[in-house]
C-alpha cells in the first residue's frame, strides 16, 4: 500500500507539473512583448505622440505590450545589420523603403480591414508590382521648400514668383542682402545634406518629360553631367554665401531653431521642419511652396513618399499581436493625431490632419504634381550615404562637383 501511495504521489506531481507547464505555455501564447523601432529622433513631435498612443495601447490591453525604440545611431545602418542577420524588431518604420528595401522582410498587409482606407495619394508609393502592401501609412509625406514668411517679406521676396532654380537663387541673394542666411544646413547630422539632393535632383533628372532620365536610371544608367548640375546647386549656395558658415558643424536641432527664429529663410525639408520651428518660436510665420523647375517649360513640383509608415517583420513570433497594434493605430482618432504631429496629410481616408498655419499652403498647391524621393525611386539601395558624403565633400571644399558626380557613378554601378 505504501508503494502504491508513493506511485500515486509521483503521478500527481508529474501531472501537476505538466498542467502547470501547459498552462504557462498557453499564457505565453496569449501575451506578447512587442518591440517597435522608429527612425524618428527621440525629440521629434511624432516620437512624442507615438509614445503617448503606445502607452494608451499598453494600458488598454491584457497581455500585449509595445516598447518603442528610438534610433541608436544611424537607423539605416542599424536596419541593414539586422536584415543581414534576419533579426529584426516585431514592428519598424520603413522610412520610404517599404517596397524597394524591406518588402522581403515584411508581412503583406493588403487584406487588413484598414487597407481599404489607404489614401489614394500614398497608396501607389507603398504598393509593389504584385499589389502587396507592407505598411500602414499613418500619414503621407507631401513636401516642398519650407520658408519663413517674415524673413522673405522683409527681403522683398514673393515665393509665388519662384518658378525656376534661377528664381530661387535670386531670392536667396535678396535674403542675404537683408542680413539673414538664406539657407541653414545642420551638416553635423549629415542626413540634412543628403536631403537637399532628394529635393533638387528630380527637377533635373525626372520631372520634365522632355528631359527625363527616369527610364535610364531604372535600367542602370547614371548621367554624371546631370548630377554635376545638381551638385552645382550645392556649390553655388556655398560659394555665394547663401549658407550658415557653420554648415558642417551645426545640427538638425540648430536648423529648426534658426528657421523658427528667423535666422534662415528657406529649408529643404518636409513640413516637420516647420513643426520644429514652431516649437522654438510659436509666433513664427512659416509656410511651404513647390520645388522650382530646372528646364524651360517644366513646372514646380512636390516631393512625395512615406512618412510614418509601420510594418511587421515577417518572421516575428508575435505577428498576430502586432496586427492588433496596427488596428489600434488605424483608428481615426489615433492616426489623425500622428499625422497632425508631422503637419502632413493623413494616410487613411477616415482620418484628418490639422496642419495649422500650413493648411492654406496645402490648399493653395493642391493640384501641384508630386514625384517620389529621388534616392528611394531611382537609385540603388545604399546611395543615400553617397549623397550625404559627397555633399559634405562639396561643402568642405574637399571635393569638386565633377568628383562628386564620378563618385555617384561609381557607387551607382557597384550597388545596382
Amino acid at each position: 500500500m505504501k508503494v502504491f501511495r508513493m506511485m500515486m504521489a509521483a503521478v500527481l506531481v508529474l501531472t501537476t507539473g505538466f498542467l502547470f507547464a501547459n498552462g504557462q505555455q498557453e499564457t505565453d501564447e496569449t501575451s506578447a512583448e512587442l518591440t517597435m523601432m522608429i527612425n524618428f529622433s527621440a525629440d521629434s513631435p511624432v516620437s512624442a505622440v507615438l509614445e503617448e498612443v503606445i502607452s494608451e495601447f499598453n494600458q488598454s490591453q491584457d497581455g500585449i505590450t509595445v516598447e518603442l525604440v528610438p534610433p541608436a545611431g544611424d537607423y539605416e545602418q542599424v536596419m541593414k545589420t539586422k536584415m543581414a542577420a534576419n533579426d529584426l524588431p516585431d514592428l519598424f518604420t520603413t522610412h520610404g523603403w517599404s517596397v524597394a528595401r524591406y518588402s522581403d522582410y515584411l508581412t503583406p498587409l493588403e487584406n487588413e480591414v484598414w487597407a481599404e482606407k489607404i489614401s489614394p495619394a500614398i497608396k501607389p508609393v507603398i504598393t509593389d508590382s504584385e499589389g502587396h502592401i507592407y505598411v500602414i501609412p499613418l500619414d503621407a509625406d507631401v513636401s516642398g521648400i519650407a520658408f519663413n514668411k517674415t524673413v522673405t517679406d522683409a527681403a522683398g521676396v514673393d515665393v509665388d514668383k519662384i518658378k525656376t532654380w534661377d528664381d530661387l537663387f535670386d531670392a536667396m541673394e535678396k535674403v542675404k542682402k537683408s542680413g539673414v542666411d538664406p539657407v541653414h544646413i545642420g551638416g553635423k547630422d549629415n542626413w540634412t545634406i543628403g536631403n537637399f539632393f532628394d529635393w533638387a535632383a528630380p527637377s533635373v533628372f525626372i520631372t520634365d518629360k522632355n528631359n527625363s532620365s527616369a527610364d535610364e536610371l531604372l535600367s542602370g544608367t547614371f548621367d554624371t553631367e546631370k548630377w554635376e548640375i545638381v551638385a552645382g546647386f550645392m556649390k553655388k549656395m556655398k560659394d555665394n554665401g547663401y549658407l550658415n558658415v557653420d554648415n558642417l558643424t551645426s545640427t538638425w536641432a540648430d536648423t529648426q531653431m534658426a528657421f523658427g527664429n528667423g535666422e534662415s529663410a528657406f529649408e529643404f525639408f518636409g513640413n516637420y521642419v516647420s513643426v520644429g520651428g514652431k516649437e522654438t518660436n510659436p509666433d513664427a510665420d512659416l509656410g511651404f511652396f513647390p520645388v522650382p523647375a530646372y528646364y524651360d517649360g517644366d513646372v514646380p513640383t512636390f516631393i512625395t513618399g512615406e512618412k510614418t509608415a509601420i510594418g511587421i517583420w515577417k518572421d516575428s513570433p508575435n505577428g498576430a499581436a502586432a496586427k492588433e497594434f496596427l488596428e489600434f493605430l488605424a483608428q481615426p482618432e489615433i492616426s489623425s493625431r500622428i499625422a497632425t504631429s508631422n503637419a502632413t496629410p493623413a494616410g487613411l481616408t477616415d482620418a484628418s490632419s490639422d496642419m495649422g498655419d500650413l493648411t492654406i499652403y496645402a490648399e493653395k498647391y493642391a493640384s501641384t504634381p508630386g514625384y517620389p524621393y529621388f534616392d528611394r525611386a531611382y537609385l540603388p539601395s545604399g546611395m543615400w550615404d553617397t549623397m550625404c558624403i559627397t555633399g559634405a565633400g562639396i561643402l568642405s571644399g574637399g571635393m569638386t562637383i565633377e568628383e562628386a558626380a564620378n563618385q555617384m557613378l561609381a557607387d551607382f554601378n557597384s550597388k545596382k
